[in-house]
C-alpha cells in the first residue's frame, strides 16, 4: 500500500469524519482519479512534437495517453474534423497515489516562484490546476525535451463541496497557500 493511501485510511479519513459530522462512514470523501490533459495546439502542425509529448506525458503518468481528437471542424481555428488537439491520462488506484505523493513532495517543491496552491475548487468537489511547463518533473531528462509544454491536472474527489474537497487534499498533504 502507498505512503498516501496509508495515511488516508489512519488519519485523514477520521480527521474528516470528526470534522464534518458525517452519519456514515462511506460518505466521507476520498480521491477518486487523477486527469491530466495536455493540449497540442502548436505541436499540430509537426508530427514529431505529437510524439514527442506523448513520450513525455507517459514518462510523467507511468502509463500511455489517450490523444483527444476534434469533434468537427472550424476554419478559423484552420481545425478538421478528427485531428488530434491533445493527450490525457486518467489515472487511478496505486497509480493515481504514487503521482500523487510524487507531485506533492518533489515536482511542486521545483515550481519556481512556488507559495502554494490556491485553495478555490470548481465548486464540485474536484481541485485542477495548470502548469505551465513539464520541465518540473525529475522523470524527464531536460537534454530531450524540445520545446515547453503545459499541462492541466484534475484531482477529482467523491467531496460535494469545495471546502471537503480542500479539507481532504490537504490531510493528504498538498501544498496549499497559508491561509492568512
Amino acid at each position: 500500500m502507498s505512503r498516501i493511501k496509508q495515511k488516508y485510511e489512519k488519519e485523514v479519513k477520521g480527521a474528516l469524519l470528526d470534522k464534518f459530522k458525517y452519519p456514515n462512514a462511506m460518505l466521507v470523501p476520498k480521491l477518486k482519479k487523477i486527469v491530466i490533459s495536455m493540449g497540442l495546439a502548436e505541436a499540430v502542425k509537426d508530427k514529431n512534437a505529437v510524439q514527442d509529448c506523448i513520450k513525455e506525458l507517459s514518462l510523467i503518468s507511468g502509463q500511455k495517453p489517450i490523444l483527444t481528437r476534434s469533434k468537427k471542424a472550424i476554419a478559423n481555428f484552420k481545425l478538421r474534423e478528427g485531428q488530434t488537439i491533445g493527450l490525457k491520462v486518467t489515472l487511478r488506484s496505486k497509480r493515481m497515489f504514487d503521482f500523487f505523493d510524487r507531485f506533492c513532495h518533489i515536482v511542486s517543491p521545483r515550481i519556481r516562484d512556488f507559495r502554494g496552491f490556491s485553495r478555490r475548487g470548481d465548486g464540485r468537489g474536484s481541485y485542477s490546476l495548470g502548469i505551465e511547463e513539464q520541465q518540473i518533473f525529475p522523470e524527464l531528462n531536460l537534454d530531450e525535451v524540445k520545446r515547453t509544454q503545459g499541462m492541466n491536472i484534475t484531482f477529482v474527489t467523491s467531496a460535494t463541496t469545495d471546502g471537503e474537497c480542500v479539507e481532504l487534499l490537504q490531510g493528504l498533504g498538498f501544498p496549499f497557500k497559508e491561509i492568512e
